[in-house]
């Protein structure tokens, strides 16, 4: 296996206290996948583990945050911590697929992410969610999640549900899509080549 793609970043405010340990590659025998995931909000736990577990990562994250005021600084910085830390692990763009889609199912739901890492920030998202909040978990949020990922991350995003009635089901096929998005964008070529026209990411 070649050598894996890793990465720590610690982000520190007067709002939360982030610890990441990210890893882009997994194998059964030389670097097994292992995923914790607090942020002391339960559903965006749950959704973080699935973006890990499907992406094919590994990746730790405790997150302390001042949830007695409410859930935004602790998603928001978390996925910002998170961008941060995938695009440490990446490293310069070489090698790659560059461009990745996922399609996820969960029940009624369907959503589909396309990814391109193309150290040019921007996400669009269209999730149809209609609750105000799923566990703790604001659903105003979830797309905040989504574009603080992208944005620290360098990459272009764009995550639709393309149907489905359960907000807790369209969430969760939102995220398990974009985990496969970018699993494949990030996969080897076995090349050193710059998947760029312009010769340059």
């Amino acid at each position: 296996m070649a050598d894996v793609r890793r990465a720590s970043v610690d982000r520190v405010t007067n709002e939360t206290k982030i610890h990441i340990d990210i890893a882009l590659d997994v194998d059964p025998a030389t670097a097994p996948q292992t995923i914790e995931i607090k942020t002391g909000v339960g559903f965006l736990d749950h959704m973080l583990h699935a973006l890990a577990k499907h992406g094919g990562m590994s990746l730790q994250l405790q997150c302390e945050g001042d949830l007695w005021i409410d859930d935004h600084h602790t998603a928001e910085d978390c996925a910002i911590a998170l961008g941060a830390a995938f695009k440490k692990a990446l490293g310069p763009i070489r090698g790659v697929k560059r461009f990745g889609t996922g399609f996820a199912p969960l029940d009624e739901s369907l959503s589909r992410a396309v990814v391109d890492l193309s150290s040019r920030p921007y996400c669009h998202t269209d999730l149809q969610l209609r609750r105000e909040k799923i566990g703790d978990l604001s659903c105003e949020m979830i797309p905040h999640v989504f574009h603080s990922f992208a944005t620290e991350a360098g990459i272009t995003l764009h995550v639709d549900v393309l149907h489905g009635s359960n907000d807790h089901h369209k969430a969760e096929s939102a995220f398990k899509a974009t985990a496969l998005a970018l699993k494949e964008a990030t996969s080897r070529t076995g090349t050193n080549d710059v998947p760029s026209t312009k010769g340059v990411l």
